[in-house]
């Protein structure tokens, strides 16, 4: 851990310097992008699906089946963004992807289901694999004293350990890293929660993401959000890494 924050300031002061001009140069293909297309796409439906942009949506699923998601992937990224903006807008997404499905089928188009979710076979309670869960997404252990939101409301530690961390995060249908992916487009788009866009930023870089690939995810979704998140999530990403 003593080496994290030296190598965490570099990455800021060469993003800083070099970054933005370099992605202003780039054309956007797959060979110069610092996230591939599957990457894209997530990012782009979770935003679209949480900000209830259902025109913008169609397109963004039509373009995510087209580049190699699956079925399955593209259902998990909506029934996983409800955790962060509520039942409405995720099956009011579900129900925009039903339409789009059917269009595709009317015109002969069979679109790719992908795996299911595993089957969970844990013995332990579900408290305990969401605390398991959260370990891994921060390689850390979690013995110290809950957080203040914890100790003033105990039952929702046990919702967020029982519902998100584990039935959420034990599906296997998208992995750690997309999971995060989808989470802090979730944040951005919703606005607001700076500290919690910054606590998923910080599981992003602790689980591979790298600095450039966050930069890269604010700046696709700066066609879609308003001026004030974009620049509020670049500021909490430049904080994130000084």
């Amino acid at each position: 851990m003593k080496y994290l924050k030296p190598i965490l300031c570099l990455l800021f002061f060469s993003a800083l310097f070099g970054f933005s001009e370099n992605l202003k140069a780039q054309d956007g293909t797959e060979s110069t992008s610092q996230i591939d297309s599957k990457q894209r796409s997530l990012i782009t439906i979770a935003s679209l699906t949480a900000k209830g942009d259902l025109d913008d949506l169609e397109a963004a699923l039509t373009t995510g089946l087209e580049t190699g998601m699956t079925v399955n992937e593209i259902k998990e990224v909506m029934v996983h963004l409800y955790a962060y903006c509520g039942f409405p807008r995720s099956l009011r997404g579900l129900r925009t992807f039903i339409k789009v499905l059917e269009e595709r089928k009317a015109r002969g188009i069979e679109d790719r289901m992908g795996a299911e979710a595993s089957p969970v076979q844990d013995d332990r309670t579900k408290y305990e694999r969401g605390k398991a869960n959260l370990e891994a997404l921060l390689k850390t252990k979690l013995d110290g004293p809950g957080t203040d939101y914890a100790q003033f409301a105990p039952i929702i530690e046990v919702f967020l350990k029982e519902h998100l961390f584990a039935d959420i995060f034990d599906r296997d249908v998208l992995n750690y890293q997309q999971r995060e992916l989808v989470t802090i487009s979730v944040l951005m788009t919703i606005g607001g929660v700076e500290p919690m866009l910054r606590s998923h930023m910080n599981i992003c870089l602790i689980q591979g993401l790298t600095p450039y690939q966050l930069e890269e995810a604010i700046n696709l979704l700066e066609q879609h959000l308003e001026k004030e998140k974009i620049q509020s999530a670049r500021e909490v990403l430049s904080s994130l890494l000084k």
